[in-house]
């Protein structure tokens, strides 16, 4: 019987480049010769993937002003889209969890009750926020779901370390590229007059959400002795805070005395401008103090720009230190600044890790070979339910 996939997630485009992972998985699974239907979000736009069957069903979920109508209308188009998919035909249910949560599980239970194999990549093995309850809710989800998706080796031996039970329920799929939806923006003189850059700087890039756990703080420490040697350096801070408050960094900024070395765009930064900022900067750094995957490491990678990342093991799993990244000690801003320090006037050694990325992502992270190794764990769904 030919697999037929339902991929629902209210978060689409909501969530910054989310929405082209969502595709990127569509796709490789159509190449497989699997039949696809993508339920999201009204914000997310139709890719215009050759037989990818889309659906809008998730109607103006994110409104601020009145949360209790965003709740009903979330429930109302996760009720649709399950039934709709079911009505479709679609025997596997594909979900993807950033963190636990009652919905999650409401979305499981309606599955369950549809008779349908649940697939569940998980993209944060453990919620960083500090409030939550995300380990009973995970219980509960990961006890439903019928095979699970991680990205790396790090991710199944921490979901293992803490749930021996899952252990035959994982596998590893890779985080795929960004390439096939970006349109990589070469002009950085018009991109940095867009988002009033001065065209003389070395710019240094920190993007994404905004969490502790990203330790913007390791590299705001690290700014004074970078700027020792690099007095044109500038520090571009585009992203919006996650749970967080972000006049703790302003103080730092303050204390450090480097405002005039620093750009903010403390913003949610639509997907239609991502590409300005990778184009404004020359280095992206990822100061990360604890990671399970990184879209932001994906994303610059296709880009074309070098990254400096903390030497965690997530990290050593998808690039490797002088090759196609350079890496730091994490949490040490010394060893952060000496590596910006050293890289930033290398301009061959740029070039090459740019080039050596670029390959890396094409090659080892395309979504035709993801959608292979997808396709071979839903076929382990059926293995588990036929012995």
């Amino acid at each position: 019987m030919k697999k037929k996939v339902a991929i629902i997630d209210h978060l689409g485009a909501h969530g910054s480049s989310h929405h082209f992972y969502l595709f990127g998985q569509a796709k490789g699974l159509i190449d497989n010769n699997v039949n696809v239907s993508l339920y999201t979000n009204s914000a997310t736009i139709d890719p215009k993937i050759i037989d990818l069957d889309f659906f809008q069903f998730y109607k103006n979920i994110f409104s601020r002003n009145n949360k209790l109508s965003s709740l009903f209308r979330y429930l109302f188009g996760s009720l649709y889209s399950h039934f709709h998919a079911r009505l479709n035909s679609c025997n596997i249910f594909h979900y993807h969890l950033f963190g636990s949560s009652l919905l999650v599980i409401f979305n499981m239970i309606i599955a369950k009750f549809l008779l349908v194999k649940i697939a569940l990549t998980i993209h944060d093995v453990q919620s960083f926020s500090k409030k939550n309850k995300s380990s009973f809710y995970s219980k509960i989800i990961y006890f439903f779901s019928d095979v699970i998706l991680t990205h790396n080796q790090f991710s199944k031996e921490e979901m293992i370390l803490n749930q021996p039970f899952l252990k035959n329920k994982i596998e590893i799929i890779p985080h795929g590229n960004y390439i096939p939806f970006i349109n990589i923006e070469n002009d950085q003189a018009a991109s940095r007059n867009r988002i009033q850059i001065p065209l003389d700087k070395k710019v240094l890039l920190f993007f994404g959400m905004i969490k502790t756990v990203k330790g913007l703080d390791v590299l705001l420490n690290a700014m004074p002795e970078i700027i020792k040697c690099n007095n044109d350096i500038l520090l571009l801070i585009a992203g919006k805070p996650w749970r967080d408050d972000f006049s703790k960094y302003e103080k730092l900024i303050d204390d450090l005395k480097i405002k005039d070395y620093c750009k903010l765009d403390i913003k949610f930064i639509d997907h239609k401008d991502v590409a300005l900022y990778y184009s404004a900067s020359d280095v992206v750094v990822l100061p990360y103090r604890k990671i399970y995957q990184s879209g932001v490491l994906m994303m610059s990678l296709c880009y074309k720009k070098p990254v400096i990342v903390s030497n965690l093991p997530s990290f050593k799993q998808i690039v490797d230190d002088k090759k196609t990244a350079i890496f730091f000690k994490s949490e040490d801003s010394n060893s952060l600044s000496s590596t910006v320090n050293n890289l930033i006037n290398n301009e061959d050694l740029m070039s090459d890790i740019n080039k050596n990325a670029y390959k890396l992502m094409l090659e080892k992270f395309n979504w035709t070979q993801i959608g292979k190794l997808t396709s071979d764990a839903y076929n382990k769904i059926d293995y588990f339910y036929k012995k």
